[in-house]
């Protein structure tokens, strides 16, 4: 993995081990919206199935796939249900400083961004993976620093909160970035996140944004 500058902004170019990963607070979608969607994207499969086969139907999937997964960001950008709490300075903060704490044991961060009840992060885990995956396919690197994140975060945040019980979502969403111009694009998503919400009108004013230095 090389970073070169361009615009002031890291220009990355891809290992085959850089993940785009989301994560959620428990509660933030509801229950009846991620169903609705769930059934919208296997009718939307079941099609796809009857007209693509091989790398065609690959790469609709793929497509499918990348236009559902902006629509569940878009629910999570409008805040309209469940917690915020990573709204919080100090909950933000505690969460930035232990995805800065794994970069460089478990991966390497090139991105991320903190949002009111979301995280997102493009990370390389080319240099920490023996290239022994688990049986979903996923580097076990990945879902080691995940679990590691997401277990001590939740614990210290309901520390602080004076809460107990689940802070997280289960289940994250990892994509294994394919090219350089996918590169480009899920880093500019990342870190407009916030002006895309109606937070910042600019993304450097952001307060929990990171980006890597070359």
């Amino acid at each position: 993995m090389t970073i070169s500058y361009r615009r002031n902004l890291p220009r990355i170019h891809p290992s085959g081990a850089i993940f785009f990963v989301t994560f959620r607070l428990a509660g933030s979608l509801p229950v009846e919206v991620i169903e609705r969607l769930r059934e919208e994207f296997k009718e939307e499969e079941r099609r796809l199935s009857d007209c693509f086969s091989g790398a065609a139907l690959r790469s609709e999937r793929y497509k499918i796939q990348k236009k559902f997964f902006g629509r569940y960001d878009k629910w999570l950008d409008h805040m309209a249900h469940g917690p915020t709490w990573l709204r919080q300075a100090e909950i933000a903060q505690l969460v930035m400083d232990e995805i800065r704490r794994l970069d460089g044991s478990h991966y390497d961060l090139l991105a991320g961004c903190i949002m009111p009840n979301h995280v997102h992060l493009l990370v390389d885990v080319e240099r920490f993976d023996d290239a022994n995956h688990d049986k979903t396919g996923h580097p076990s690197v990945l879902s080691q620093a995940l679990h590691l994140l997401k277990g001590r975060t939740a614990r210290y945040a309901n520390q602080k909160l004076g809460r107990s019980g689940k802070f997280w979502q289960d289940e994250s969403y990892d994509h294994v970035v394919r090219d350089e111009a996918e590169l480009e694009r899920i880093f500019w998503y990342i870190v407009n996140n916030p002006v895309k919400a109606g937070l910042v009108s600019n993304w450097q004013d952001w307060p929990y944004t990171y980006v890597a230095q070359a």
